[in-house]
């Protein structure tokens, strides 16, 4: 059985019933379920305030429903698969957590916050008279949940953060919104249709901060084929800087280099070009962090573009811009002389090294993607 079309533009679907094809937004409505059929579900005013609030001219709002459209209670396993899928398919999960410890403990509820609390799209609500919520919503504090002391505040505060919605079909209703609008996934699955390639499926492995993590399932046009084992990285662009002073050989050409502890490299320090990501223009942000990781401060005339590439198109989304620029003697020696650098409310300290080309080649300083900038700065010099 599908969902009811609504003239209000909000489906309802109920247990083990399919989602529609297509929408502009999905929303689950997560909270505790009546124990016995005599007493009063929230859900219905819930499903009203939705109707009453959502805008025509968004297109379709999906409500997912964890009830059995008639009351019937069965196939327990079956339940749990069906509100899994909706889970991962909605834009915002609502929990609403009326708690009554006699008609409806909520038992469940609390697995599933502890399951979603901190996915970024989630909002929670309860009445200030609801027992045992304080657990809940210390956490929801935490991680910064919107919250609210009554349903139709909680309504409106999933509704807000999916504002007018995006429309979205087949495997692509699978991308919640908080990804959706993510600039370097949206220039990642352009990419990938105008290739002919189709979005099967996808699901969200992990998100910290503007970075996130997305398993997907892909038919590849080129091949006819489907593809599934490889979850796709995203985050930011970055914009990285070869700061370089000739010599009358290649080997003696100096670079400079941050070394910077990161926590994935294998002995801790890592040697990097200036680099990073920020807002502004791609060419504003090198500049910036030119000036952030070495102290050195560059016009912008004296920086040559060499253009936009994946770093690392195997796992991730991001691409690396690439600018250089040639630096005086005296630039050089202060370089050297200089202290730590970086920004330290972002746990950054960088330590300028400025080293000839053929070192950076003897002694491995710096990774191949990182060579393959350096390589492509001080080819295209003069």
């Amino acid at each position: 059985m599908g969902a009811d079309s609504a003239v209000t533009g909000v489906d309802v679907v109920y247990t083990h019933e399919n989602p529609p094809d297509r929408w502009e937004a999905a929303v689950f409505l997560a909270g505790p379920t009546p124990r016995s059929a005599g007493d009063p579900s929230w859900r219905p005013e819930a499903v009203a305030a939705l109707r009453e609030r959502w805008d025509l001219a968004n297109g379709r709002l999906v409500v997912f429903v964890p009830e059995h459209r008639h009351g019937v209670h069965d196939d327990y396993t079956g339940q749990i698969e069906w509100e899994e899928r909706c889970l991962n398919l909605s834009d915002e999960v609502i929990f609403y957590v009326p708690r009554d410890l006699t008609t409806m403990p909520a038992f469940t509820t609390n697995v599933e916050w502890g399951m979603w609390h901190d996915s970024g799209r989630v909002v929670f609500g309860a009445p200030p008279e609801a027992p045992k919520n304080r657990y809940l919503l210390h956490y929801a504090e935490k991680f910064g949940v919107p919250t609210a002391t009554d349903l139709p505040a909680t309504i409106a505060a999933a509704l807000d953060r999916i504002g007018s919605g995006a429309s979205r079909t087949g495997g692509e209703r699978e991308i919640p919104l908080l990804l959706w609008r993510d600039r370097a996934l949206r220039r990642w699955y352009a990419g990938q249709r105008a290739a002919g390639n189709t979005l099967l499926g996808a699901r969200v492995v992990f998100r910290f901060g503007t970075h996130w993590g997305l398993h997907v399932r892909m038919h590849v046009a080129a091949e006819d084929r489907v593809k599934d084992n490889e979850v796709v990285f995203g985050r930011p662009d970055i914009s990285v800087a070869v700061l370089y002073r000739p010599a009358e050989t290649l080997d003696e050409t100096e670079i400079v280099l941050v070394r910077e502890f990161r926590s994935p490299c294998a002995n801790g320090f890592v040697h990097e070009l200036p680099g990073g990501s920020g807002a502004g223009g791609p060419a504003e942000v090198a500049l910036a962090e030119i000036a952030e990781e070495t102290g050195l401060v560059v016009k912008p005339a004296r920086l040559r573009e060499h253009g936009p590439r994946q770093v690392n198109p195997t796992m991730s989304v991001h691409r690396a811009h690439l600018f250089s620029a040639e630096i005086t003697g005296e630039e050089v020696a202060r370089l050297r002389a200089s202290g730590p650098h970086g920004v330290a409310a972002d746990s950054e300290r960088t330590y300028v090294e400025v080293v000839p080309f053929g070192r950076i080649l003897r002694e491995r300083l710096v990774d191949w993607a990182c060579l393959g900038m350096i390589t492509e700065a001080l080819h295209r010099r003069t």
